[in-house]
Order: structure tokens, then C-alpha cells, then sequence
């Protein structure tokens, strides 16, 4: 026989871990992309779903019922969400870090150092939850880097508003409820949120990441030849005039073709080449770096995640290399056969 919300909440209650698995499972992936939107890190995210699967179990006794059982979950997790933000656990800029390469100088600094992208294996699942009535965001756009950036420029009630609002379409009342607050300060919150995104938008519309297809296949292959074999001018024909190249943690951004031109070829001129496996962050292609050594080893050296507008590329985001494991990459590949 299938048991009721209410069955399973009761059993929950009396100590079935089971129960409360069944209670909370179905909810567990949408529940940890809402954390990385928050929180901007994947690793932030796991441990507030964490914590908010543990203060759900421990708090079931205050589950009165009148929410659902996934809004109530929301709320957990946003509150969970805001407490880190709020912690100041934030992590610090690190230096360059290609030794024999000498970056040259930024057009500014970034906004945001703590980014890190999203697998998109964990999308599964995850972003074909129902929305609510007041969504006014695709799902596959909510996830995209740049979304994911802008959402780090802002304050965390405002961030926490937009999203509940916005990106899940949970009514103004529910967004007040679970926040502790009016809904005249909800609604006040949403309003400056919305005009900052807007603004740093500069009035471009939204662009959600393409399917993939064959114009994104084969600009891939077309980034991955160039970038391999460090052709400058081959790479420089794919990037639009206004390409955004960033690396969090690393506080160095360049703004447009020529500048990115600089970065590039001051590392194509070291003799600094890898080979590019792929994968795939945030609805976006990626790529993980291997780096060549004259020993044969390729240890790897970065992870890149390229945003596609049309047939060129508008964004290229280079991450750690601490972060392939999360994308099911090894931290070395083989030496090429001799």
C-alpha cells in the first residue's frame, strides 16, 4: 500500500529513516542546485544540502503541515543558504598560478572570485521540477554561469528573494513566510534585485544556453584544434568582439577580443599546451586541460567552460583543477603512447 505525505511524516517522526528518505528524495537534486545558485560553489551547496536534510530531520516535529513538505524544505535550505553567506567564509583571490607565463594586464578586476561551476550530470533531474506561476526565468538559463555570476553580485536577501520568486515562482506571500519577513519587504527586496540584474544586463535580453547541436559540436571542435595546437589566430576568429575571459579564484578579467588576445598569446608563447577532454558545466560545453610535459605526464590544469552565443564564443571561465573529480576526470591522463 503507498503511504500518504502525512503516513510517512508520522513515521518520520517516530525515527524511520526510511520514511523520511522517501519524504525528502524526491526533492534532493532541485534542493542542491537551489544551494550552488545561492551559494555560487558546489562544494558550499553539498554542504548545505547537508545541513538542511539534518536540520529537516531534526525539525520534523515543527512540521505543521500547512506548507508542503518541498516548501518547507525550500525554506530550509534558504535560510541554511543565507547563513553562509552571511558567515564571511567567503574565500580569498589566489595568485597566477602558470609558472613560466606572465599574464598580462587586466582591463579590471572580478566581481565575484568565488565561482565554481556545476556538473552537468547533476542537472538531472534537478531542472524539470514544477515551477510556480510567478517564474519568469528558463531553467536551463537559472544555471548558466553568467546567471549564476550576476546572482553573486547581490546582496544575499535580495539574492534569496529573486530566486524563490523569479527562478521557482513561489508566490510573494510564500517568499515572505519563509524568509520572516512582510511581503511589502519581500516585494521591496525583489525590486532592487531586479533592477541591479537588469542594469548589469545593460538591456541585453536573456540568453539561456543552447541545446546542444551541430553549430555548438563543431565550434567545440574548432576551439579545442586551436586551443591544442596554440593557433592565436584561429583561436581569436571564434570569440565574439566582446568576450569575457575570467578564472576564478583568480581576480583577473579581460574584457574583449584584443584583450583576450594578450592573455592568450602570452601563454601560447611560453610553450604552454594541453590536451582538452570533454565534458560539460552549467548547460554550457567544457573542457578539462591536461597540461604536456616533456617527462610524458599530464597532470591536469584547469577546467575551461566556454558560453556559446550563436557560432562564436562569448565567455571563456577557466576553474582549478581541484574541481575534475566532481565531473567523474582523473587528475592525470596516460602518457601518449611513443
Amino acid at each position: 500500500m503507498e503511504l500518504t505525505t502525512a503516513d510517512l511524516v508520522a513515521r518520520a517522526r517516530a525515527g524511520d529513516g526510511e520514511a523520511f528518505r522517501e519524504l525528502t528524495e524526491p526533492h534532493r537534486r532541485e534542493l542542491h542546485v537551489h544551494c550552488y545558485r545561492m551559494l555560487g560553489s558546489l562544494q558550499d551547496a553539498e554542504d548545505a544540502l547537508q545541513d538542511t536534510l539534518l536540520a529537516a530531520w531534526q525539525g520534523l516535529g515543527g512540521f505543521e503541515g500547512r506548507a508542503s513538505v518541498r516548501t518547507w524544505l525550500y525554506r530550509i535550505a534558504t535560510n541554511r543558504c543565507l547563513n553562509a553567506l552571511r558567515s564571511a567564509r567567503r574565500r580569498p583571490a589566489r595568485a597566477w598560478d602558470m609558472p613560466g607565463t606572465e599574464p598580462p594586464d587586466p582591463t579590471r578586476h572580478a566581481e565575484v572570485l568565488w565561482l565554481e561551476p556545476l556538473p552537468d550530470a547533476l542537472l538531472a533531474g534537478a531542472i524539470d521540477a514544477p515551477l510556480g506561476p510567478e517564474a519568469r526565468y528558463e531553467q536551463t538559463e537559472a544555471v548558466s554561469l553568467a546567471f549564476v555570476t550576476a546572482l553573486q553580485t547581490l546582496p544575499p536577501r535580495q539574492l534569496a528573494v529573486l530566486v524563490l520568486r523569479d527562478v521557482l515562482g513561489f508566490h510573494a506571500a510564500e517568499v515572505a513566510e519563509m524568509l520572516d519577513t512582510t511581503v511589502a519587504a519581500a516585494d521591496s527586496a525583489l525590486k532592487r534585485a531586479r533592477a541591479t540584474l537588469k542594469l548589469r544586463n545593460a538591456g541585453e535580453p536573456a540568453r539561456p544556453p543552447a541545446p546542444v547541436g551541430p553549430s555548438e559540436r563543431a565550434l567545440a571542435r574548432s576551439f579545442v584544434r586551436a586551443y591544442e595546437s596554440g593557433d592565436l589566430d584561429a583561436l581569436l576568429a571564434l570569440l565574439t568582439d566582446d568576450v569575457l575571459v575570467s578564472m576564478p579564484p583568480i581576480p583577473l578579467t579581460y574584457e574583449g577580443r584584443e584583450a583576450a588576445g594578450r592573455l592568450f598569446a602570452a601563454i601560447f608563447d611560453s610553450g604552454r599546451r594541453v590536451d582538452l577532454v570533454p565534458t560539460r558545466a552549467n548547460g554550457q560545453p567544457a573542457f578539462a586541460a591536461y597540461l604536456r610535459t616533456s617527462t610524458g605526464r599530464r597532470p591536469a590544469a584547469g577546467l575551461f567552460v566556454l558560453t556559446v552565443r550563436g557560432p562564436w564564443i562569448s565567455a571563456f571561465t577557466r576553474f582549478e583543477e581541484r574541481l575534475l573529480p566532481s565531473f567523474g576526470l582523473p587528475p592525470t591522463l596516460p602518457a601518449h603512447p611513443t
